[in-house]
């Protein structure tokens, strides 16, 4: 079978990366379209993008209508929607994919039940100072799902509900087009500016048949520089517990629409939105909850003091 894979690539004041990011998905003949999504870029991404698409014939340049900036979620559902491809594949403007990107996949794909594969994401420092600031929350490790798991069990996996099960992120993971356009009512939420992708991959696991690929090399590197926004959550320029609460409230209303959603997991999901309100109440309004929840659901109470670490 000769896949034909759409890499959506979201380009956001990253004009000193996305060509690498591109040349990385050219590498391989069954990319047959990269979309850059320009997404009202500060810096000289735009024509860096014009540039990529005239000389590249795989390559092609969107803009939001308004050509403002409204954030990875809405800009990947705009590539989705312009996408040709039988399977989707995304990409961070600043990361790039390493030459076994879809080795596991050409082969996973040949079976019909199989409608995504995910695999490992490695690191790399585009500077000292990056590797200074970012060292210690990324590390040189791996992110990855530390085991082969069936699809039934990847969502309550993410969940941490299986113990330790690992992470898989978006750049890493290929869907296949149909089954993602059939089974999911509502693609990225425009709404999420951050953890828009963590919601994202929640609902996938659940509706979608998701299985590992490579699990122990990494088959795409996340590149790590000072303008990273998921650098910007960790290092509390923005509040990561106010973030998290609104990922969790999302979630929560999802799962309890869900009808098919085991109840464990709904009530896994409520402790864990309880649990960042907790820590990200004001003093008075914490210890009310506290109080609340005491006798009710100490579970909440246990993980809201665990959550209070994210605070500013």
């Amino acid at each position: 079978m000769k896949m034909k894979i759409s890499v959506v690539i979201p380009v956001y004041n990253a004009e000193k990366y996305v060509a690498n990011a591109v040349e990385s998905a050219l590498q391989f003949q069954e990319v047959c379209e990269v979309l850059l999504i320009e997404d009202g870029s500060p810096d000289n991404a735009l024509q860096v993008c014009h540039d990529l698409a005239e000389k590249y014939d795989r390559v092609r340049l969107f803009q939001h209508p308004d050509k403002k900036n409204h954030g990875p979620g809405e800009s990947r559902n705009l590539g989705i929607k312009n996408s040709t491809g039988d399977f989707i594949a995304f990409l961070d403007a600043d990361d790039y994919y390493l030459p076994n990107r879809f080795n596991a996949e050409k082969e996973l794909f040949k079976e019909p039940k199989v409608e995504g594969v995910y695999g490992a994401l490695g690191v790399q420092y585009y500077t000292q100072k990056a590797k200074e600031q970012y060292y210690s929350i990324f590390k040189n490790r791996l992110t990855t799902v530390y085991r082969k798991y069936h699809p039934k069990d990847v969502l309550p996996g993410q969940l941490n509900m299986l113990g330790s099960f690992g992470l898989f992120t978006l750049d890493a993971l290929t869907i296949r087009k149909e089954a993602l356009l059939r089974k999911i009512d509502s693609l990225f939420k425009p709404h999420l500016r951050y953890h828009e992708d963590t919601e994202f991959l929640f609902r996938l696991s659940f509706y979608l048949d998701l299985y590992p690929g490579i699990l122990d090399k990494a088959i795409v590197v996340r590149g790590v520089h000072e303008n990273n926004r998921i650098t910007k959550v960790d290092t509390k320029k923005i509040n990561p517990a106010s973030t998290r609460i609104l990922l969790w409230k999302e979630i929560r209303d999802w799962v309890e629409k869900e009808n098919e959603i085991h109840d464990d997991i709904k009530l896994h999901i409520r402790r864990m939105h309880r649990s960042f309100e907790i820590a990200n109440a004001p003093t008075l309004k914490k210890w009310k909850m506290i109080i609340k929840f005491i006798f009710k659901d100490y579970y909440s109470i246990r993980s809201g003091l665990y959550n209070i670490n994210f605070r500013q």
